[in-house]
């Protein structure tokens, strides 16, 4: 993961991280666990994701392997909910569509 060096996430992790993400990776066989209908990913994993975002769980337990696409996707919506939850709490509306101003 390529943070820049000024990303309050780096500085979130505990000192142990790149024991844990080898950890992680190595029971999930390198494999991404991201599943869809029941079907997983058959793509290497490459990336080491929190699964509940809103904490600094650290856990092996709280820890799951993913490609880096759908780490991607992942976070992506993530920040999609945290805007629109941000915007409700401040009751804003909502953004309009780039393409419908």
């Amino acid at each position: 993961m390529t943070w820049s060096n000024n990303s309050a996430r780096r500085r979130r992790l505990p000192p142990n991280w790149p024991a844990l993400r080898a950890q992680r990776l190595k029971i999930d066989n390198h494999q991404c666990t991201n599943n869809v209908n029941g079907i997983r990913c058959e793509a290497p994993a490459t990336d080491v994701d929190h699964i509940n975002p809103m904490t600094d769980d650290h856990r092996i337990e709280a820890l799951r392997s993913l490609c880096r696409p759908h780490h991607k996707a992942k976070t992506a919506a993530e920040g999609v909910a945290a805007r629109a939850t941000q915007r409700a709490r401040l009751k804003l509306p909502a953004e309009p569509h780039p393409g419908r101003r």
